[in-house]
């Protein structure tokens, strides 16, 4: 990494230590809070675009530390921007001539499962890495700095962030964090674009036994569409991926199937790729199926498109450091196995970001009913009060010392 000419090695180590200090005091205070919040959101899951409770609660909690909350963000019920209020700021502004740090809080939970994904530790250590921060941004005002929580619905499947920032929420913001749990400490995360597509197929019903002959099998074309992926996939980058559920496989089985449908998640590193490669070939499946059983088909995309994670260099660096400090010596290199998807890769497009990742259990595989259990667990909460102050920490720092913020835009290329 070639680092910003104002920037010595030694910027990019921890914190001064005055701020660790100061920072692990306010911690200590907000440790019942952030724990709290983490179990009240695990105990209510809700899912995408539903997460009434747990907005209310963090906008609350927020309201109460001197954060000025302006709620449906974007038109999403259950999305939030709270600024943080100081003295010479208007309520709920931001100052173009200061830096502006962002929080992001993700806090839906999956079907069936809850929180498997352990989205009530991202937004309880986002919580408590706000109330840190505004608490020493208000003991320091010789540091000028904006902080703004953005609460971010339906990651799971929605897409919230593309629709925050299409809405210019990011707008004046010059870097974006959040952290989530898994099965390592790494400073940065890995994930795969994505693309979520519905696939309907229109037949004609008949007599399943009588006059089968009379029917157009709309279940046929997606078990053909199933096959034809199947043999794609040798044809493909090993490191994409391709999966889907039947959504609608008919009404009963003495009727041929009019209508069948299904829904695919189609993924890989590289989103160009996806796009220009993967998603027309994926589609073709559907279309082919299509045409072999003579059925209609309709191809929709029922979300936004998620990006791939790039993590700004700078800011990992300095998260490295920082997980050292909390005892979790990070992981080098970037996970050669698959890998998961996030909106926030569509954030890292639009400004500098980094997605840490904090050891919740070694070795767990994420949604399932394990890590669901332990997100509100002893490792639940000490992953969301070091993710705090993780992210608390690496706040200070950009707010204490300019010409990392500095370095932190010279390593961003929106072009990437």
């Amino acid at each position: 990494m070639t680092i910003h000419q104002d920037v010595t090695a030694g910027d990019l180590d921890i914190a001064d230590a005055r701020w660790l200090s100061e920072l692990d005091g306010y911690l200590t205070e907000l440790q019942p809070t952030i724990i709290e919040v983490s179990r009240q959101i695990h105990a209510k899951p809700e899912i995408r675009f539903e997460e009434h409770f747990a907005a209310r609660l963090l906008t609350d909690t927020l309201q109460r530390h001197g954060f000025a909350v302006e709620h449906e963000v974007a038109g999403l019920k259950t999305a939030f921007a709270a600024r943080l209020n100081r003295p010479g700021h208007g309520e709920g502004t931001r100052t173009s001539s200061v830096p502006t740090i962002a929080i992001f809080c993700e806090y839906d939970a999956l079907e069936g499962i809850g929180h498997g994904c352990g989205h009530n530790i991202i937004a309880a250590a986002g919580l408590g890495a706000a109330l840190a921060t505004a608490r020493w941004l208000r003991a320091h005002p010789e540091f000028p700095g904006d902080l703004v929580v953005i609460g971010s619905p339906g990651e799971e499947g929605g897409g919230g962030k593309s629709y925050l920032v299409d809405a210019g929420c990011l707008d004046g913001v010059d870097t974006a964090m959040m952290i989530h749990p898994t099965s390592e400490n790494r400073a940065r995360m890995a994930s795969l674009a994505r693309v979520s597509l519905d696939v309907t197929f229109t037949g004609r019903a008949a007599h399943a036994s009588a006059s089968p002959h009379d029917g157009i099998n709309a279940l046929d074309a997606v078990n053909l569409t199933h096959t034809a992926i199947g043999l794609l996939r040798q044809q493909v980058q090993p490191d994409t991926r391709i999966h889907g559920i039947v959504t609608d496989g008919g009404e009963a089985p003495n009727i041929i199937p009019e209508r069948a449908a299904m829904r695919l998640f189609v993924r890989s590193p590289d989103t160009g790729y996806l796009h220009d490669r993967l998603l027309p070939a994926v589609e073709n499946c559907a279309r082919g199926a299509a045409l072999a059983t003579g059925c209609q088909v309709e191809i929709t995309q029922y979300a936004p498109p998620y990006a791939s994670m790039r993590t700004n260099e700078v800011l990992g660096r300095l998260c490295a450091g920082h997980l050292a400090h909390l005892g979790r010596t990070p992981m080098d290199e970037l996970p050669s196995d698959g890998t998961g998807s996030t909106d926030m890769g569509n954030v890292s497009e639009v400004v500098p970001s980094v997605h840490p990742c904090l050891q919740l259990v070694p070795g767990i595989t994420l949604h399932t009913r394990e890590a669901a259990e332990a997100a509100c667990g002893s490792e639940g909460d000490r992953a969301a009060v070091d993710g705090a102050r993780l992210l608390a920490l690496t706040g200070t720092q950009l707010y204490s010392a300019p010409q990392l913020l500095t370095a932190v835009k010279a390593a961003f290329d929106p072009n990437r």
